[in-house]
């Protein structure tokens, strides 16, 4: 009698999609147009484009950028977008919000291209546990991606699963 060990988590045909494969590389930054304000109440426009003519853009030169305002202030529409004229040339991306918007909208590119008929008919295991953060909303994006398609889908690791779909029989 042989007393060899069979794994059967990789016999078991299951794909594992780790979401932390998709994590774009790259430094974030946040740019609080607050220190832009006067008295972060109001945007002084004379000022604030002495500053944007002024600023050197470059320190952000292959950076992910979140424009916000953590104060309640009156901040014009025009001035995110001249922020974002001079970001462009250098930033990788530049969006509107916190860093978790950030991290979401980084999230909702890279699964935009995943092919879903890669995975018609699999058993698809969604790992739960990565060294960065991935947000809940790349987890619900990417259940909805592979639904329609994925014979079964699944949580966590391959050896503990918690079951999330099962394609009816037909």
């Amino acid at each position: 009698m042989s007393d060899k060990i069979v794994n059967r988590v990789a016999n078991s045909g299951l794909i594992t999609f780790n979401l932390e494969d998709l994590f774009p590389m790259g430094e974030r930054v946040l740019y609080d147009i607050k220190d832009n304000l006067w008295q972060e109440i109001a945007l002084k426009e004379k000022d604030f484009r002495e500053f944007v003519k002024e600023h050197d853009w470059s320190q952000y030169q292959d950076k992910f950028v979140a424009i916000h305002c953590s104060v309640d202030a009156i901040v014009p529409t025009w001035a995110y977008m001249l922020l974002t004229t001079k970001l462009a040339p250098f930033a990788k991306k530049i969006v509107f919000g916190n860093l978790q918007d950030l991290e979401r909208i980084l999230f909702e590119e890279a699964l935009s291209k995943v092919d879903p008929h890669d995975y018609i008919d699999a058993r698809v295991v969604i790992k739960g546990c990565s060294d960065k953060e991935v947000p809940a909303s790349a987890y619900i994006r990417l259940t909805e991606i592979l639904q329609p398609v994925a014979k079964i889908l699944m949580y966590g690791e391959p050896c503990s699963t918690v079951p999330l779909y099962k394609k009816p029989r037909k």
